[in-house]
């Protein structure tokens, strides 16, 4: 084949193990571009077959996927996608290219993905190879020996600063507008604002200001009008913002079935999701708060000392210490802290691993997600789906601190449900931005 003739052919994106991990559909979202999957990879994947997780869960079902397919995928032609798709193809291993001896010293599985690159590359030139990785570094040292390399973005938002906020402020409000929310049942028609405020979506949060007058309200796509937020206490919590007073709003509200807090830490996310299902603890059954198991310093939970429980404990201690917040608000010795702990010995209030929860039927639970930024969307999918009659999930993160070595602040599991979920009338959001913990946490999250 010249070099023109691979000019003219579709890319071959060449797929790094974690990418069939992250999404197992992906090998069709390549349009009508071909794929190469490294044998290597296939060995990888061998290792993800058995297991409980979403990675297990991504490996098996691309196996399954690709077991469907016709043709001969070991043919340099491969085996068809589909109408309007390229097609995809297994490489077989080749002679180790001298660039990657002469650079690395070790024989992984990330080099042998790279030398299939390569060996594409030559064997093929002037034909566009990508290497396509959530691997950061491996996506680096393929660009350092001339291979292009790129994430896979088709989960990914566009941009953070188009993310929605799920709150605006609005100035120079007419003053009747303001005095209409103050004596005319807290309620005024969209039609009023319209000139004000474009495009509402539902549950979206303002605050409308006219001098120093202003007024909290929200937009109900229901009957399009907005309705005034009074500031609420949650089981002792009040809101010390605007901000707070919003989330307080939406996670107490029993007709918004889906929640999502996002900020900084100490804006107050986990406090006021908790403190928000125990108000409403008549309307469930349980209220369950979980969060993901990413270990830091690259130790897993066999290096911890104990068993399974012990192990956990030091992952869960931020949910229990949320809980003390409001125990200590409340005053120990308060009939409303001595329920806090009836709550909790009766498992009505139970914190668990998120791996924990796979399986339960989740029926009339308030259950909140601690850590979310840390979820891939898939993983984030499968917990929603799993939502049983008058259940009502929330989902807390911070997106710009992610410890998910495959994940960032537009592909993580929370920011793509902003995305997705933005004007569903059962979904609200609400990015808090104003710490509240303390003055030197506020300081340290802002400039370190």
């Amino acid at each position: 084949m010249t070099r023109e003739q691979a000019a003219g052919r579709p890319k071959l994106f060449v797929l790094d193990t974690n990418v069939l991990l992250h999404d197992a559909a992906c090998i069709r979202n390549f349009e009508e571009n071909d794929v190469a999957i490294p044998i290597s990879v296939l060995e990888e994947l061998d290792k993800f077959k058995k297991g409980n997780g979403d990675l297990h869960f991504q490996a098996r079902e691309f196996l399954r996927r690709f077991d469907e397919l016709t043709g001969d995928v070991l043919s340099e032609q491969g085996a068809s996608l589909g109408e309007g798709l390229g097609s995809i193809r297994v490489v077989l291993g080749s002679e180790f290219d001298r660039r990657l001896e002469t650079s690395f010293y070790d024989d992984s599985i990330d080099h042998r993905i790279l030398n299939t690159a390569l060996h594409l590359q030559d064997v093929t030139p002037g034909r566009r190879i990508v290497l396509v990785s959530k691997d950061t570094n491996l996506r680096m040292k393929a660009k350092s020996l001339g291979l292009r390399a790129q994430d896979y973005t088709t989960d990914k938002v566009a941009s953070l600063e188009s993310l929605y906020k799920g709150k605006r402020m609005i100035e120079e409000v007419p003053q009747d507008v303001l005095d209409d929310f103050h004596e005319g049942g807290g309620i005024v028609d969209a039609e009023r604002l319209r000139g004000l405020v474009p495009d509402p979506v539902a549950n979206e949060n303002f605050v409308l200001r006219n001098g120093s007058q202003s007024v909290l309200a929200t937009y109900r796509s229901q009957d399009g009008a907005y309705h005034r937020i009074r500031k609420q206490s949650a089981y002792g919590i009040q809101p010390r913002n605007s901000e707070q007073a919003f989330a307080i709003e939406a996670l107490t509200n029993d007709s918004i079935q889906l929640v999502t807090l996002a900020g900084t830490a100490g804006t107050g996310k986990t406090l006021l999701a908790l403190a928000a299902g125990i108000e409403c603890r008549r309307d469930y059954r349980q209220i369950l708060l979980a969060r993901p198991v990413v270990p830091l310093s690259n130790r897993d939970l066999g290096f911890l000392p104990g068993d399974i429980d012990a192990k956990l404990d030091p992952y869960m201690q931020p949910l229990y210490d949320n809980l003390s917040v409001i125990r200590n608000e409340l005053g120990d010795s308060t009939a409303e802290a001595q329920k806090l702990q009836a709550m909790r010995e009766s498992e009505k209030i139970l914190i668990t691993p998120l791996a924990y929860i796979r399986g339960r039927t989740l029926q009339r639970i308030y259950f909140i997600v601690d850590e979310a930024q840390n979820l891939t969307p898939h993983e984030v999918k499968t917990i929603i789906t799993r939502a049983g009659a008058g259940t009502k999930i929330v989902l807390t993160g911070d997106i710009h601190q992610i410890d998910h070595p495959y994940l960032d602040s537009r592909s993580n599991g929370i920011s793509y449900l902003i995305h997705r979920m933005r004007g569903q009338p059962l979904y609200a959001h609400v990015t808090l931005e104003r710490g509240e913990r303390s003055k030197l946490a506020e300081v340290a999250s802002t400039l370190l």
